[in-house]
Protein backbone atom coordinates (compact mmCIF):
# COMPACT_ATOMS: atom_id res chain seq x y z
CA UNK A 1 0.00 0.00 0.00
CA UNK A 2 1.37 3.44 -0.93
CA UNK A 3 2.58 5.64 1.90
CA UNK A 4 0.77 8.96 2.31
CA UNK A 5 2.01 12.33 3.55
CA UNK A 6 0.19 15.64 3.83
CA UNK A 7 2.88 17.20 1.63
CA UNK A 8 5.42 15.50 -0.59
CA UNK A 9 8.40 17.65 -1.59
CA UNK A 10 10.69 16.94 -4.53
CA UNK A 11 14.33 17.88 -3.93
CA UNK A 12 16.16 18.70 -0.71
CA UNK A 13 17.48 22.16 -1.53
CA UNK A 14 17.28 24.75 1.20
CA UNK A 15 13.99 26.16 -0.14
CA UNK A 16 12.14 22.85 -0.06
CA UNK A 17 13.64 22.06 3.34
CA UNK A 18 12.51 25.45 4.66
CA UNK A 19 9.02 24.82 3.30
CA UNK A 20 8.99 21.33 4.82
CA UNK A 21 10.04 22.59 8.25
CA UNK A 22 7.39 25.31 8.32
CA UNK A 23 4.66 22.89 7.25
CA UNK A 24 5.83 20.34 9.81
CA UNK A 25 5.70 23.03 12.48
CA UNK A 26 2.08 23.67 11.46
CA UNK A 27 1.19 20.03 11.96
CA UNK A 28 1.62 18.67 8.43
CA UNK A 29 3.32 15.31 7.91
CA UNK A 30 5.98 15.96 5.29
CA UNK A 31 8.20 13.77 3.14
CA UNK A 32 11.17 15.14 1.18
CA UNK A 33 12.67 13.05 -1.62
CA UNK A 34 16.06 13.97 -3.12
CA UNK A 35 17.79 12.30 -6.07
CA UNK A 36 21.32 13.09 -4.89
CA UNK A 37 23.13 11.18 -2.18
CA UNK A 38 23.38 14.31 -0.04
CA UNK A 39 20.73 16.88 0.82
CA UNK A 40 21.35 20.56 0.15
CA UNK A 41 21.38 21.11 -3.60
CA UNK A 42 23.90 23.90 -4.18
CA UNK A 43 24.33 24.43 -0.43
CA UNK A 44 26.58 21.61 0.69
CA UNK A 45 30.13 21.00 1.84
CA UNK A 46 32.59 18.18 1.35
CA UNK A 47 36.23 17.12 1.29
CA UNK A 48 36.57 17.52 -2.45
CA UNK A 49 40.37 17.77 -2.56
CA UNK A 50 42.13 16.17 0.45
CA UNK A 51 40.99 14.76 3.80
CA UNK A 52 40.44 17.53 6.33
CA UNK A 53 39.87 20.25 3.72
CA UNK A 54 36.17 21.19 3.68
CA UNK A 55 34.97 23.04 0.60
CA UNK A 56 31.57 24.62 -0.08
CA UNK A 57 30.34 23.00 -3.29
CA UNK A 58 28.64 26.13 -4.69
CA UNK A 59 27.11 28.56 -2.16
CA UNK A 60 29.41 30.04 0.49
CA UNK A 61 27.79 33.32 1.58
CA UNK A 62 24.93 32.63 4.03
CA UNK A 63 24.08 36.24 4.86
CA UNK A 64 20.68 36.09 3.18
CA UNK A 65 19.76 32.99 5.16
CA UNK A 66 20.92 34.42 8.48
CA UNK A 67 19.00 37.64 7.84
CA UNK A 68 15.86 36.05 6.44
CA UNK A 69 12.34 36.03 7.87
CA UNK A 70 12.58 32.23 7.85
CA UNK A 71 15.64 32.25 10.09
CA UNK A 72 14.01 34.81 12.35
CA UNK A 73 11.18 32.31 12.85
CA UNK A 74 13.27 29.14 13.11
CA UNK A 75 16.79 30.25 14.03
CA UNK A 76 16.61 29.10 17.64
CA UNK A 77 15.33 25.67 16.58
CA UNK A 78 18.04 25.32 13.94
CA UNK A 79 20.69 26.35 16.45
CA UNK A 80 19.57 23.51 18.72
CA UNK A 81 20.22 21.18 15.79
CA UNK A 82 23.74 22.48 15.24
CA UNK A 83 23.37 25.42 12.86
CA UNK A 84 26.23 27.82 13.57
CA UNK A 85 27.56 30.85 11.71
CA UNK A 86 30.88 32.66 11.61
CA UNK A 87 30.65 36.46 11.33
CA UNK A 88 32.71 38.20 8.66
CA UNK A 89 33.67 41.83 9.19
CA UNK A 90 35.32 42.30 5.79
CA UNK A 91 32.90 40.79 3.29
CA UNK A 92 34.34 41.73 -0.10
CA UNK A 93 37.03 43.52 -2.01
CA UNK A 94 38.35 43.80 -5.55
CA UNK A 95 41.97 43.72 -6.70
CA UNK A 96 42.95 45.54 -9.87
CA UNK A 97 45.71 45.03 -12.46
CA UNK A 98 47.37 48.34 -11.54
CA UNK A 99 48.16 46.98 -8.07
CA UNK A 100 45.42 48.86 -6.22
CA UNK A 101 42.40 47.47 -4.40
CA UNK A 102 39.15 48.60 -2.84
CA UNK A 103 37.00 46.86 -0.27
CA UNK A 104 33.96 47.12 1.95
CA UNK A 105 34.13 46.35 5.66
CA UNK A 106 31.87 46.87 8.64
CA UNK A 107 34.34 49.45 9.88
CA UNK A 108 32.99 52.43 7.95
CA UNK A 109 36.12 54.54 8.45
CA UNK A 110 38.19 51.79 6.85
CA UNK A 111 35.96 51.62 3.77
CA UNK A 112 35.85 55.38 3.41
CA UNK A 113 39.63 55.67 3.78
CA UNK A 114 40.10 53.19 0.95
CA UNK A 115 37.67 55.06 -1.26
CA UNK A 116 39.31 58.36 -0.30
CA UNK A 117 42.63 57.11 -1.63
CA UNK A 118 41.01 56.46 -5.01
CA UNK A 119 38.52 59.32 -5.20
CA UNK A 120 37.66 61.81 -2.45
CA UNK A 121 34.40 62.61 -4.19
CA UNK A 122 33.35 58.96 -4.24
CA UNK A 123 34.21 58.64 -0.55
CA UNK A 124 31.78 61.48 0.16
CA UNK A 125 29.09 59.86 -1.99
CA UNK A 126 29.57 56.54 -0.19
CA UNK A 127 29.21 58.23 3.18
CA UNK A 128 25.97 59.85 2.05
CA UNK A 129 24.60 56.56 0.67
CA UNK A 130 25.35 54.66 3.86
CA UNK A 131 23.76 57.38 5.98
CA UNK A 132 20.53 57.01 3.97
CA UNK A 133 20.51 53.21 3.85
CA UNK A 134 18.48 52.86 7.03
CA UNK A 135 15.68 54.87 5.42
CA UNK A 136 15.87 53.11 2.03
CA UNK A 137 16.30 49.53 3.24
CA UNK A 138 12.70 48.96 4.40
CA UNK A 139 11.36 49.76 0.93
CA UNK A 140 13.76 47.48 -0.94
CA UNK A 141 13.67 44.61 1.53
CA UNK A 142 9.91 45.07 1.77
CA UNK A 143 9.63 44.58 -1.98
CA UNK A 144 11.91 41.53 -1.99
CA UNK A 145 9.98 39.99 0.90
CA UNK A 146 6.50 40.63 -0.51
CA UNK A 147 4.26 38.10 -2.16
CA UNK A 148 4.37 38.81 -5.86
CA UNK A 149 0.66 39.37 -6.40
CA UNK A 150 -1.13 42.46 -7.64
CA UNK A 151 -2.73 43.03 -4.24
CA UNK A 152 0.61 42.77 -2.44
CA UNK A 153 2.28 45.04 -5.00
CA UNK A 154 -0.51 47.59 -4.68
CA UNK A 155 -0.08 47.61 -0.91
CA UNK A 156 3.69 47.99 -1.31
CA UNK A 157 3.17 50.93 -3.68
CA UNK A 158 0.69 52.52 -1.29
CA UNK A 159 3.14 52.32 1.62
CA UNK A 160 5.96 53.64 -0.54
CA UNK A 161 3.90 56.59 -1.76
CA UNK A 162 2.98 57.49 1.79
CA UNK A 163 6.61 57.30 2.92
CA UNK A 164 8.41 58.80 -0.08
CA UNK A 165 5.80 60.86 -1.94
CA UNK A 166 5.29 60.82 -5.69
CA UNK A 167 8.74 62.12 -6.61
CA UNK A 168 10.52 59.72 -4.27
CA UNK A 169 8.46 56.78 -5.50
CA UNK A 170 9.24 57.62 -9.13
CA UNK A 171 12.94 57.86 -8.28
CA UNK A 172 12.74 54.42 -6.66
CA UNK A 173 11.00 53.04 -9.74
CA UNK A 174 13.67 54.47 -12.02
CA UNK A 175 16.37 52.95 -9.82
CA UNK A 176 14.70 49.51 -9.93
CA UNK A 177 14.67 49.65 -13.75
CA UNK A 178 18.27 50.87 -14.11
CA UNK A 179 21.20 48.79 -15.22
CA UNK A 180 24.22 48.43 -12.93
CA UNK A 181 26.29 50.60 -15.27
CA UNK A 182 23.67 53.35 -15.43
CA UNK A 183 23.46 53.64 -11.64
CA UNK A 184 27.17 53.20 -10.99
CA UNK A 185 28.26 55.75 -13.59
CA UNK A 186 25.69 58.26 -12.33
CA UNK A 187 26.82 57.73 -8.75
CA UNK A 188 30.58 57.14 -8.72
CA UNK A 189 33.44 58.66 -10.68
CA UNK A 190 36.27 56.16 -10.19
CA UNK A 191 36.16 53.06 -12.43
CA UNK A 192 37.55 50.84 -9.66
CA UNK A 193 34.74 51.68 -7.28
CA UNK A 194 32.23 51.08 -10.05
CA UNK A 195 33.84 47.68 -10.71
CA UNK A 196 33.99 46.80 -7.00
CA UNK A 197 30.21 47.11 -6.71
CA UNK A 198 29.33 46.10 -10.27
CA UNK A 199 30.85 42.65 -9.74
CA UNK A 200 27.87 41.79 -7.54
CA UNK A 201 25.50 42.11 -10.46
CA UNK A 202 27.27 39.21 -12.16
CA UNK A 203 26.29 36.93 -9.26
CA UNK A 204 22.64 37.25 -10.33
CA UNK A 205 23.10 37.38 -14.12
CA UNK A 206 23.05 41.18 -14.22
CA UNK A 207 25.90 42.16 -16.49
CA UNK A 208 26.64 45.91 -16.42
CA UNK A 209 24.22 46.83 -19.19
CA UNK A 210 21.24 44.65 -18.21
CA UNK A 211 18.21 46.67 -17.12
CA UNK A 212 16.92 46.03 -13.62
CA UNK A 213 20.26 45.10 -12.12
CA UNK A 214 21.21 48.26 -10.21
CA UNK A 215 19.56 47.14 -6.98
CA UNK A 216 21.94 44.25 -6.35
CA UNK A 217 25.28 46.11 -6.37
CA UNK A 218 23.63 48.74 -4.18
CA UNK A 219 22.19 46.26 -1.67
CA UNK A 220 25.35 44.17 -1.45
CA UNK A 221 27.46 47.25 -0.89
CA UNK A 222 25.19 48.77 1.72
CA UNK A 223 24.47 45.47 3.50
CA UNK A 224 28.16 44.57 3.49
CA UNK A 225 28.95 47.88 5.16
CA UNK A 226 26.08 47.64 7.65
CA UNK A 227 26.05 43.93 8.52
CA UNK A 228 29.12 42.26 7.06
CA UNK A 229 28.67 38.68 5.95
CA UNK A 230 28.20 35.31 7.59
CA UNK A 231 29.52 31.92 6.51
CA UNK A 232 28.73 28.53 7.97
CA UNK A 233 30.83 27.17 10.81
CA UNK A 234 32.66 24.23 9.25
CA UNK A 235 30.88 24.78 5.94
CA UNK A 236 27.67 26.02 4.36
CA UNK A 237 26.07 22.63 5.00
CA UNK A 238 25.58 23.61 8.64
CA UNK A 239 22.18 25.02 7.63
CA UNK A 240 21.18 21.96 5.61
CA UNK A 241 22.12 19.47 8.31
CA UNK A 242 20.18 21.49 10.87
CA UNK A 243 17.14 21.77 8.58
CA UNK A 244 17.10 18.01 7.97
CA UNK A 245 17.49 17.26 11.68
CA UNK A 246 14.70 19.68 12.59
CA UNK A 247 12.31 18.17 10.02
CA UNK A 248 13.01 14.65 11.28
CA UNK A 249 12.57 15.78 14.89
CA UNK A 250 9.11 17.05 13.96
CA UNK A 251 8.14 13.70 12.48
CA UNK A 252 9.00 14.36 8.85
CA UNK A 253 11.18 12.34 6.52
CA UNK A 254 14.09 13.38 4.30
CA UNK A 255 15.14 10.60 1.95
CA UNK A 256 18.18 10.92 -0.31
CA UNK A 257 19.09 8.74 -3.27
CA UNK A 258 15.41 8.78 -4.21
CA UNK A 259 14.87 9.94 -7.78
CA UNK A 260 11.37 11.14 -8.67
CA UNK A 261 10.36 10.02 -12.16
CA UNK A 262 6.90 11.56 -12.40
CA UNK A 263 4.20 13.45 -10.57
CA UNK A 264 1.01 11.45 -10.20
CA UNK A 265 -2.27 13.08 -11.17
CA UNK A 266 -5.94 12.31 -11.04
CA UNK A 267 -7.50 14.55 -13.64
CA UNK A 268 -6.18 18.02 -12.93
CA UNK A 269 -5.10 17.33 -9.35
CA UNK A 270 -1.66 16.22 -8.18
CA UNK A 271 -1.88 13.21 -5.89
CA UNK A 272 1.72 12.16 -5.29
CA UNK A 273 4.96 11.05 -6.90
CA UNK A 274 6.48 7.95 -8.38
CA UNK A 275 10.10 7.06 -7.62
CA UNK A 276 12.65 5.34 -9.85
CA UNK A 277 12.41 2.22 -7.70
CA UNK A 278 8.70 1.95 -8.47
CA UNK A 279 7.37 3.22 -5.15
CA UNK A 280 4.42 5.57 -5.14
CA UNK A 281 4.29 8.22 -2.42
CA UNK A 282 0.92 9.89 -2.06
CA UNK A 283 0.18 13.48 -0.99
CA UNK A 284 -3.16 14.37 0.54
CA UNK A 285 -2.69 18.16 0.50
CA UNK A 286 0.26 19.26 -1.67
CA UNK A 287 3.04 18.17 -4.00
CA UNK A 288 5.85 20.74 -3.92
CA UNK A 289 8.49 20.55 -6.64
CA UNK A 290 11.83 22.15 -5.90
CA UNK A 291 12.89 21.88 -9.52
CA UNK A 292 13.78 24.02 -12.49
CA UNK A 293 10.84 24.96 -14.72
CA UNK A 294 11.94 22.51 -17.41
CA UNK A 295 12.44 19.89 -14.72
CA UNK A 296 8.84 20.35 -13.62
CA UNK A 297 7.68 19.87 -17.21
CA UNK A 298 9.50 16.54 -17.38
CA UNK A 299 7.65 15.34 -14.29
CA UNK A 300 4.17 16.60 -15.20
CA UNK A 301 3.89 16.47 -18.97
CA UNK A 302 1.30 18.85 -20.39
CA UNK A 303 -0.70 21.04 -18.01
CA UNK A 304 -2.03 24.27 -19.52
CA UNK A 305 -0.76 25.68 -22.85
CA UNK A 306 0.31 29.16 -21.66
CA UNK A 307 1.98 27.84 -18.52
CA UNK A 308 3.76 25.06 -20.40
CA UNK A 309 5.06 27.54 -22.99
CA UNK A 310 6.44 29.75 -20.21
CA UNK A 311 8.26 26.83 -18.62
CA UNK A 312 9.61 25.62 -21.97
CA UNK A 313 10.95 29.09 -22.81
CA UNK A 314 12.39 29.83 -19.35
CA UNK A 315 15.89 31.23 -19.88
CA UNK A 316 18.94 30.29 -17.89
CA UNK A 317 21.98 32.39 -17.11
CA UNK A 318 25.45 31.43 -18.35
CA UNK A 319 27.14 28.75 -16.30
CA UNK A 320 29.84 28.73 -13.67
CA UNK A 321 32.96 26.66 -13.17
CA UNK A 322 34.08 25.98 -9.59
CA UNK A 323 37.71 25.42 -8.65
CA UNK A 324 38.33 24.10 -5.14
CA UNK A 325 41.89 24.48 -3.91
CA UNK A 326 43.63 23.01 -0.90
CA UNK A 327 46.44 25.44 -0.07
CA UNK A 328 49.55 25.58 2.04
CA UNK A 329 48.77 29.25 2.76
CA UNK A 330 46.48 32.08 1.70
CA UNK A 331 47.38 33.94 -1.51
CA UNK A 332 49.94 36.71 -1.17
CA UNK A 333 48.01 39.46 -2.88
CA UNK A 334 50.13 41.84 -4.93
CA UNK A 335 47.79 44.72 -4.11
CA UNK A 336 48.34 44.32 -0.37
CA UNK A 337 48.37 41.90 2.54
CA UNK A 338 45.10 43.45 3.74
CA UNK A 339 43.25 41.42 1.09
CA UNK A 340 43.91 38.24 3.11
CA UNK A 341 41.35 39.56 5.59
CA UNK A 342 38.42 39.60 3.13
CA UNK A 343 35.95 36.77 2.57
CA UNK A 344 35.58 37.49 -1.16
CA UNK A 345 38.13 39.02 -3.49
CA UNK A 346 36.66 39.77 -6.91
CA UNK A 347 38.98 39.79 -9.90
CA UNK A 348 36.76 41.77 -12.25
CA UNK A 349 38.77 44.80 -13.36
CA UNK A 350 36.16 46.96 -15.08
CA UNK A 351 32.54 47.21 -16.13
CA UNK A 352 33.64 46.91 -19.76
CA UNK A 353 35.51 43.70 -19.07
CA UNK A 354 32.49 42.24 -17.23
CA UNK A 355 30.22 43.13 -20.13
CA UNK A 356 32.61 41.53 -22.62
CA UNK A 357 32.95 38.36 -20.56
CA UNK A 358 29.18 38.06 -20.26
CA UNK A 359 28.59 38.49 -23.98
CA UNK A 360 31.27 35.93 -24.80
CA UNK A 361 29.69 33.35 -22.49
CA UNK A 362 26.22 34.12 -23.86
CA UNK A 363 27.57 33.38 -27.32
CA UNK A 364 28.87 30.01 -26.12
CA UNK A 365 32.51 31.10 -26.02
CA UNK A 366 34.98 30.40 -23.26
CA UNK A 367 35.76 33.96 -22.12
CA UNK A 368 39.26 35.24 -22.79
CA UNK A 369 39.34 36.83 -19.31
CA UNK A 370 36.78 35.22 -17.01
CA UNK A 371 35.69 36.92 -13.82
CA UNK A 372 36.89 35.26 -10.62
CA UNK A 373 35.22 35.33 -7.23
CA UNK A 374 37.93 34.16 -4.84
CA UNK A 375 36.52 32.99 -1.52
CA UNK A 376 38.84 32.80 1.50
CA UNK A 377 36.65 31.11 4.14
CA UNK A 378 39.54 29.86 6.24
CA UNK A 379 40.57 33.44 6.90
CA UNK A 380 37.57 33.42 9.27
CA UNK A 381 36.89 29.74 9.94
CA UNK A 382 40.04 27.73 10.61
CA UNK A 383 37.97 24.57 11.20
CA UNK A 384 37.66 24.05 7.45
CA UNK A 385 41.28 22.97 7.00
CA UNK A 386 44.11 21.31 8.94
CA UNK A 387 46.09 23.63 11.18
CA UNK A 388 48.04 26.19 9.18
CA UNK A 389 46.39 25.16 5.89
CA UNK A 390 43.62 26.82 3.89
CA UNK A 391 40.92 26.24 1.31
CA UNK A 392 40.22 28.56 -1.56
CA UNK A 393 36.78 28.71 -3.19
CA UNK A 394 37.13 30.00 -6.74
CA UNK A 395 34.02 30.75 -8.75
CA UNK A 396 34.76 31.28 -12.45
CA UNK A 397 32.15 33.47 -14.11
CA UNK A 398 31.05 33.20 -16.81
CA UNK A 399 31.32 29.78 -18.46
CA UNK A 400 28.99 28.51 -21.18
CA UNK A 401 27.16 25.28 -20.51
CA UNK A 402 27.63 24.30 -24.15
CA UNK A 403 30.95 25.38 -25.67
CA UNK A 404 30.85 26.83 -29.18
CA UNK A 405 34.46 28.00 -29.19
CA UNK A 406 37.14 29.94 -27.36
CA UNK A 407 37.16 33.73 -27.40
CA UNK A 408 40.94 33.68 -27.04
CA UNK A 409 41.48 31.12 -29.80
CA UNK A 410 43.68 28.88 -27.64
CA UNK A 411 41.36 26.05 -26.52
CA UNK A 412 40.24 23.85 -29.38
CA UNK A 413 38.06 21.51 -27.32
CA UNK A 414 34.32 22.08 -27.36
CA UNK A 415 33.42 19.49 -24.74
CA UNK A 416 33.97 20.12 -21.05
CA UNK A 417 35.81 16.85 -20.48
CA UNK A 418 38.72 18.23 -22.51
CA UNK A 419 38.22 21.97 -22.01
CA UNK A 420 38.05 21.93 -18.21
CA UNK A 421 41.78 21.76 -17.47
CA UNK A 422 42.97 24.45 -19.92
CA UNK A 423 40.11 26.79 -18.96
CA UNK A 424 40.87 26.28 -15.27
CA UNK A 425 44.52 27.03 -16.02
CA UNK A 426 43.42 30.28 -17.68
CA UNK A 427 41.50 31.24 -14.56
CA UNK A 428 44.36 30.30 -12.23
CA UNK A 429 46.76 32.35 -14.37
CA UNK A 430 44.61 35.38 -13.58
CA UNK A 431 44.78 34.54 -9.88
CA UNK A 432 48.54 34.07 -10.12
CA UNK A 433 48.95 37.49 -11.74
CA UNK A 434 47.17 39.08 -8.77
CA UNK A 435 48.77 36.82 -6.15
CA UNK A 436 52.18 35.57 -7.37
CA UNK A 437 53.22 32.27 -5.87
CA UNK A 438 49.71 30.92 -5.37
CA UNK A 439 50.26 28.01 -7.77
CA UNK A 440 53.19 26.84 -5.65
CA UNK A 441 50.92 26.72 -2.59
CA UNK A 442 48.36 24.39 -4.20
CA UNK A 443 48.31 20.99 -2.49
CA UNK A 444 45.35 19.66 -4.50
CA UNK A 445 42.60 20.99 -6.73
CA UNK A 446 39.16 19.89 -7.84
CA UNK A 447 37.60 21.38 -10.94
CA UNK A 448 33.80 21.29 -11.22
CA UNK A 449 32.52 22.10 -14.70
CA UNK A 450 29.09 23.55 -15.51
CA UNK A 451 27.95 20.14 -16.68
CA UNK A 452 29.11 18.50 -13.45
CA UNK A 453 27.14 21.07 -11.47
CA UNK A 454 24.04 20.18 -13.50
CA UNK A 455 24.66 16.43 -13.18
CA UNK A 456 24.84 16.81 -9.40
CA UNK A 457 21.83 19.15 -9.26
CA UNK A 458 19.58 19.20 -12.35
CA UNK A 459 18.25 22.61 -11.31
CA UNK A 460 21.61 24.16 -12.26
CA UNK A 461 20.94 23.91 -15.98
CA UNK A 462 24.18 24.38 -17.90
CA UNK A 463 25.88 25.26 -14.62
CA UNK A 464 23.52 28.20 -14.03
CA UNK A 465 23.80 28.61 -10.25
CA UNK A 466 20.81 30.98 -9.99
CA UNK A 467 18.32 28.62 -11.73
CA UNK A 468 17.29 31.13 -14.33
CA UNK A 469 18.05 34.65 -15.47
CA UNK A 470 16.67 37.43 -13.26
CA UNK A 471 16.20 39.86 -16.15
CA UNK A 472 13.02 41.94 -15.94
CA UNK A 473 11.06 39.75 -18.36
CA UNK A 474 11.64 36.83 -15.99
CA UNK A 475 11.50 38.48 -12.58
CA UNK A 476 8.96 39.96 -10.16
CA UNK A 477 5.47 38.99 -11.44
CA UNK A 478 7.00 36.94 -14.26
CA UNK A 479 9.13 34.49 -12.27
CA UNK A 480 8.72 31.83 -13.54
CA UNK A 481 5.54 32.80 -15.44
CA UNK A 482 2.92 35.52 -15.30
CA UNK A 483 0.35 34.64 -12.66
CA UNK A 484 2.50 31.99 -11.03
CA UNK A 485 5.13 33.92 -9.08
CA UNK A 486 3.60 32.47 -5.90
CA UNK A 487 4.59 28.95 -6.94
CA UNK A 488 1.12 27.96 -8.08
CA UNK A 489 0.59 25.85 -11.19
CA UNK A 490 -2.48 25.05 -13.32
CA UNK A 491 -2.60 21.64 -11.59
CA UNK A 492 -4.45 21.65 -8.27
CA UNK A 493 -2.28 20.81 -5.23
CA UNK A 494 0.92 21.12 -7.32
CA UNK A 495 3.35 23.91 -6.47
CA UNK A 496 6.79 24.99 -7.66
CA UNK A 497 9.45 26.40 -5.36
CA UNK A 498 13.15 27.21 -5.43
CA UNK A 499 15.27 29.83 -7.12
CA UNK A 500 13.12 29.79 -10.26
CA UNK A 501 10.22 31.27 -8.26
CA UNK A 502 9.95 34.77 -6.80
CA UNK A 503 11.96 36.22 -5.02
CA UNK A 504 14.54 34.16 -6.88
CA UNK A 505 18.06 32.97 -6.21
CA UNK A 506 20.12 33.27 -3.07
CA UNK A 507 20.21 31.51 0.26
CA UNK A 508 17.37 33.50 1.85
CA UNK A 509 14.80 30.65 1.55
CA UNK A 510 12.19 33.21 0.46
CA UNK A 511 10.46 31.05 -2.20
CA UNK A 512 10.08 28.09 0.13
CA UNK A 513 8.98 30.06 3.17
CA UNK A 514 6.48 32.23 1.27
CA UNK A 515 4.92 29.13 -0.30
CA UNK A 516 4.71 27.21 2.97
CA UNK A 517 3.10 30.17 4.73
CA UNK A 518 0.53 30.41 1.96
CA UNK A 519 -0.29 26.70 2.15
CA UNK A 520 -0.45 26.65 5.95
CA UNK A 521 -2.46 29.85 6.10
CA UNK A 522 0.09 31.62 8.28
Amino acid sequence: MAETFDAVLIGAGHNTLAAALHLAAKGWRVGVFEQAATAGGAVKTGEYTLPGFRHDWAAMNLSLFAGSPFFKAYGAELARHGCEFVPVDRPFASAFPDGTWAGVSTVSDETVAGFQALSPGDAAVWTELTSRFGAEAPHLFGLLGSEMKFRALAYFMFKTLRAKGVAGTLDLGRFLLSSPRAWLEETFAHPHIRALLGAWGMHLDFAPDVAGGAMFPYLEGMAGQAFGMVIGKGGADTVVKALVAAIIARGGRVETGATVTRILREGNRATGIELADGRRIMASRAVIAGTSPKGLRKLTGDTAPAFDRALDSFRHAPGTMMIHLALDGLPDWRAGEQLKRFAYVHLAPSLDQMARTYQQAQAGLLPDEPILVVGQPTAFDASRAPEGKHVLWVQVRMAPGTIAGDAKGEIAATDWAEAAEPFADRALAILEAHAPGTRAKILARRIVTPLELEADNPNLVGGDQVCGSHHLSQHFLFRPARGHADGSTPVANLHLTGAAVWPGAGTGAGPGFLLARKLAGT
